[in-house]
């Protein structure tokens, strides 16, 4: 039996609406705001788009460059993106340090994809040509207003586009600083998954699972009803609940999903509000 946990990403249509979004802030070196209710995805989505989870141990965590190093180097000259999370706390100087460092050794990685080395010769370090086109900032409602001016003024000097990432609202709170509102081109809504590409979301989680899911099965049916109700299309609460729905299955050796096993699963997962 599958496990949940091991589920690949799915390219769902609110991740390829935010990959336009992405590369129209990119294009044309606007600021971006992404919004949307917790768990629907945005953070997968950027930092997909940013090929983050393969570039984080080298460009985070400098000096660890493994035998991936050419494929992380390779995926970063193709997505030309930085991904940042502020801590909750995060102050100015914090900000100051950690952002530019992350496009910083960034672009040193694409400089070794464009300009690899040469065997027997000696490659000359170029710091003056800038690679680096797009940065996103995930839960962009932790920064203080003096973080925001610095990330606008970091906007006008390099010239690159942005993209700040949060909750619902966060477009009213950006509205109060007319020197950053200004330069927003391109707003995105991140929606929770919905009708058809809920089913097919559903049908692959079954094929995780090692079962098939028949739309014409009165107990399938009843199944995705309650989970449809439960999750309201909630990414990161379908991945929980699924992680449960697996336990359940595997303690109790059943081989269908029924809607008192979607009960169980539920009963064991503290759901709020998102």
């Amino acid at each position: 039996m599958g496990t949940a946990r091991a589920t690949g990403f799915i390219a769902t249509q609110e991740h390829r609406r935010f990959t336009e979004f992405a590369d129209a802030v990119r294009k044309h070196r606007y600021i971006g705001l992404c919004r949307g209710p917790a768990g629907v995805g945005k953070t997968l989505s950027a930092r997909r788009y940013a090929h983050w989870d393969l570039a984080t141990e080298t460009v985070e965590v400098w000096g660890r460059r493994g035998p991936d190093e050419a494929k992380v180097n390779a995926h970063l000259a193709r997505s030309r993106t930085v991904f940042f999370t502020p801590t909750v706390s995060c102050s100015l100087r914090e900000l100051r340090h950690d952002v530019p460092n992350l496009i910083s050794r960034a672009d040193m990685c694409i400089d070794d994809h464009v300009r690899p080395c040469v065997e027997g010769k000696c490659k000359i370090i170029d710091r003056t040509t800038r690679y680096v086109e797009l940065l996103i900032v995930d839960k962009a409602e932790r920064l203080t207003t003096t973080a925001l001016e610095w990330l606008r003024d970091l906007f006008d000097r390099r010239g690159i586009g942005l993209i700040l990432i949060g909750m619902p609202g966060i477009d009213k709170r950006m509205a109060r600083y007319p020197q950053l509102f200004s330069r927003v081109g391109f707003a995105h809504h991140y929606r929770p998954l919905q009708d058809q590409e809920l089913t097919f979301v559903l049908t692959r989680r079954w094929r995780d699972l090692g079962l098939s899911l028949d739309d014409a099965d009165f107990t399938d049916a009843q199944a995705v009803a309650a989970i449809v109700r439960m999750t309201g299309g909630n990414f990161r609460l379908l991945h929980r609940l699924f992680v449960q729905i697996e336990r359940i299955l595997r303690l109790n050796e059943l081989t269908v999903i029924t809607k008192d096993v979607v009960e169980a699963a539920r009963s064991t997962l503290v759901i709020g509000v998102t």
